[in-house]
């Protein structure tokens, strides 16, 4: 008999619906509708599902609902099956031809009309009608999309996945009756190593295109063990996790980021708000991965009715319900989708061999796909080793495992016991280590510097323990842990490894971070003056990047990891490597402006550096830590900081120090709107740098006096003043502050009346903020030239520079966004006033 995959019969519904109006999309519908109507009674589940894709072709569920009820019928009505099949392989036939479009067959691209054309475009066949091609006037190269490309974060589905349609038929009708005035909200539940987030992944990937706007992911590590005790404790036992359950503004910042906001709020309440405000009509799936209580989930909910969002629990995470949340529980593979699953791994010939010694395993596998799957790596890996043995090994009691007796899953843990045995003494100890480690996530540096090994040497390691099942490969370049795994490995680690050892292992990783995050910021931030850095273990390492680009993107892409170093550093005692690693993360917070991060690691390493007794240090830590909450508009809060500062700097005698306290605190002033208060903190800055030496600080402080005595429509004084901070900031190096100084110069040389030297200089600065990826003053600069055009009663100009400020406010600060929404409703009105205050370096 001819059988038709699912796979298939979805090519065939595809053809049907999308393309029906073809004549094969016509013959195909007659066709399928004549074979349904033949095999299926009225009111059935394939009647019913046809007539609600009929009625509704585009929907792609209704598609996937109705290839799920005929798949089910196929399978007790053999003539079905055989129409299907038919069915099927004429449709490939069809879809493998050449399309062809006109008489002639061939391809055409043609433009006609009154088409607009915005940006580079291709013209690849005839160009016909009135066509206006529309380059920037003031852009002298491309602007980056405003919006980043649509999330993509799902995790893969492994190829062994085997089973489990009903469940997923289960979850597909979820949707299809879902309430179309609130958003689905599900929660699958289960033990652990049932495969929750395997199964929860395989659906989302499958109803995917049913919600365009994206796909975000978040491991809640609900958990994970909390305790607190440092890994230089005496004790030889495996240092706990400091780590704990992810806060909800943790992950609200990285969704609203992987939405394109830039500068995410500090405070959780507005981060909530904003993210359901983004959100807000998006058709968008949220997967929340392993979470321990419901007021985790709450704060994540997007906003509208138009998402979908998953929670995976071994809770079953009842108080959800009041949020409209559906239960899924899962329960574990029955027996012969367990034995499919191990078959799938060894091969059906060898699993038959010994068909009674493969159920046996099943069976202690206890239905557990990541118990089965270690299994089945182990077993594959070694061709000849009889299912007997294997069966045998986990039939024996392995003695309490204390870490991962979870639940009582003693089967996970024999089949990790089993796994581990078999290890190449390199990788075993690889294994142990990277289970001391703060980190979530691990590479090919982290694996090398855990073990001390060289990049080919740990990456070859790593691709033994992805072999034995015992690391996830979540790409590109990282790997991860199932939590389950992770406390197995903590555990050998206090099993195998001396003490001595595990604080090492640690120690080796804070020292790897803190100079690779130290080269990162020589490279990014080469006038930054930087303190000496103490390292026990000096990596020798390639750098993981080679330009300023990709050291500003490692950097954003690891700072989860980073904080979780410092927060094991601070906790292990090591005070100089904690605060250290906070100094050298500057450039990160300077231009990517993690609020929620940047204070709470000047909060971590300002207690460090006390605790280390070094009075600069604690300096560092309060001035670059208040530049964070003036930053976030937490002004009190940073003029304490500065207030600190000043005091200890003077105590310390270091005028350095005094100047970047002075100049804090008038920057403060200033953004509260206290002009002349702030002009002596300003001059008395400029002083003591000069009297130093330090003449890039006294160029800051000439960059502010500028921004003032424009607000006071004092425009020639501000030339001078930003004309000398240009000069000095060029000299020094500094290309992101002297394009900073040169914007400035070219807003006050157009209140002054020099308008197109004025706009040059600003389009100048404009192109130096967009090759370095700076959003925010990319934003600043097209205000300013909106701003310039206003006054020169250039109103297109004005009008378009506006909505392109404007269009990357919105991602990298509402408030700007609001303000220049304001400004464009307004263009009929006076000519613009000064830019706005609250410029930050």
């Amino acid at each position: 008999m001819e059988s038709v995959t699912a796979a298939e019969v979805m090519d065939v519904l595809r053809r049907v619906f999308t393309q029906g109006r073809d004549e094969d999309g016509r013959h195909a519908w007659q066709e399928l509708s004549a074979l349904i109507g033949a095999e299926s009674t009225v009111g059935s589940v394939v009647s019913e599902a046809w007539q609600r894709a009929a009625t509704s072709p585009d929907d792609l569920l209704s598609r996937q609902f109705l290839a799920e009820a005929l798949i089910e019928d196929a399978h007790t009505r053999p003539s079905l099956s055989v129409g299907l099949a038919r069915l099927a392989r004429r449709t490939l036939r069809q879809t493998a031809e050449p399309q062809v479009y006109g008489t002639s067959g061939i391809h055409m691209n043609a433009i006609d009309g009154m088409a607009q054309l915005y940006g580079p475009s291709v013209q690849a066949h005839d160009v016909q009608g009135g066509i206006h091609i529309h380059a920037g006037p003031v852009s002298p190269t491309p602007l980056p999309a405003l919006r980043p490309s649509v999330p993509r974060q799902l995790l893969s589905v492994p190829a062994h996945f085997t089973g489990r349609e009903r469940e997923l038929g289960g979850l597909n009708r979820l949707l299809l009756h879902k309430s179309g005035s609130a958003q689905t909200l599900v929660v699958v539940s289960g033990p652990a190593g049932v495969g929750k987030t395997t199964l929860v992944s395989k659906w989302l990937h499958s109803v995917g295109e049913a919600f365009p706007d994206g796909q975000v992911y978040a491991d809640l590590r609900g958990h994970v063990n909390t305790g607190t005790e440092p890994v230089g404790a005496a004790s030889a036992a495996a240092p706990e996790e400091t780590v704990g359950p992810a806060a909800p503004g943790e992950i609200l910042g990285q969704f609203l980021r992987a939405l394109g906001v830039v500068s995410v709020p500090v405070d959780p309440v507005e981060q909530a708000a904003l993210w359901r405000s983004v959100t807000a009509g998006l058709r968008m799936v949220v997967m929340l991965d392993n979470a321990f209580t419901a007021a985790q989930i709450r704060p994540l909910l997007p906003g509208g009715p138009d998402g979908l969002v998953v929670v995976t629990s071994r809770r079953r995470l009842t108080g959800l319900g009041v949020d409209g949340a559906v239960f899924q529980p899962l329960e574990v593979l029955d027996p012969a989708t367990s034995l499919e699953l191990l078959k799938h791994g060894i091969g059906s010939r060898r699993a038959v061999g010994e068909l009674g010694a493969a159920r046996e395993v099943v069976a202690l596998c206890a239905g557990l796909p990541l118990a089965l799957c270690l299994v089945s790596a182990r077993l594959a890996a070694r061709p000849r080793q009889r299912l007997q043995t294997m069966a045998d090994a986990l039939a024996g009691d392995a003695g309490p495992l204390s870490v991962l007796e979870i639940e009582g899953e003693v089967a996970v843990r024999n089949a990790l016991d089993a796994s581990y045995a078999v290890l190449t003494a390199d990788a075993a100890r690889l294994y142990r280590r990277l289970g001391l480690l703060p980190v979530q996530t691990f590479d090919n540096w982290i694996a090398a510097t855990a073990c001390a090994v060289s990049i080919e040497s740990a990456e070859r390691l790593l691709d033994e323990l992805i072999e034995a099942n015992l690391v996830e490969d979540i790409g590109p370049d990282s790997c991860r842990f199932h939590d389950l795994v992770r406390a197995h490995a903590r555990d050998r680690a206090a099993r195998d490894e001396s003490g001595q050892a595990q604080v090492e292992t640690l120690r080796r990783v804070c020292d790897w971070y803190l100079a690779t995050v130290t080269e990162a910021e020589i490279r990014l931030t080469p006038a930054q003056f930087t303190l000496p850095r103490d390292y026990v273990h000096p990596s020798d390492l390639p750098l993981p990047f080679a330009d300023d680009v990709s050291a500003l993107s490692w950097l954003d892409a690891h700072r989860l990891d980073l904080m979780a170093v410092v927060r094991s550093a601070a906790d292990s005692g090591w005070h100089d490597v904690a605060w250290q690693l906070v100094d050298a993360a500057w450039p990160l917070f300077l231009r990517r402006r993690h609020y929620d991060l940047w204070i709470e690691a000047h909060e971590i390493g300002l207690v460090a550096a006390r605790q280390a007794g070094n009075r600069t240090a604690e300096r560092q830590m309060l001035n670059s830590g208040a530049i964070g909450l003036g930053a976030a508009d937490r002004i009190d809060d940073a003029i304490t900081w500065y207030g600190e500062s000043l005091q200890a700097a003077r105590e310390a005698a270091d005028v350095r120090d005094e100047g970047q306290a002075l100049h804090g605190l008038g920057t403060c002033c200033r953004d509260a709107g206290r002009l002349e208060a702030a002009v002596p903190y300003l001059t008395g800055a400029i002083t003591a740098w000069e009297s130093c030496g330090y003449v890039r600080g006294a160029a800051l402080s000439q960059i502010v006096l500028g921004e003032i005595a424009l607000a006071l429509d004092e425009p020639q004084e501000a030339v001078q003043f930003f004309i000398q901070a240009h000069d000095t900031l060029t000299a020094v190096n500094d290309p992101h502050d002297t394009a900073r100084a040169l914007a400035f110069l070219g807003r006050a040389r157009v209140r002054a009346g020099e308008y197109e030297t004025g706009v040059a200089q600003l389009a100048e600065a404009l192109a130096v903020f967009t090759s370095s990826g700076s959003f925010h003053w990319q934003a600043r600069a097209l205000e300013m030239i909106g701003d310039s055009a206003r006054d020169h009663r250039d109103t297109a100009t004005a009008a378009e520079s506006y909505a392109q400020a404007l269009a990357l406010h919105e991602v990298t600060s509402p408030a700007d966004a609001r303000r220049l929404k304001d400004r464009l409703d307004s263009l009929g009105g006076p000519p613009a006033g000064p830019p706005s205050m609250g410029a930050t370096p």
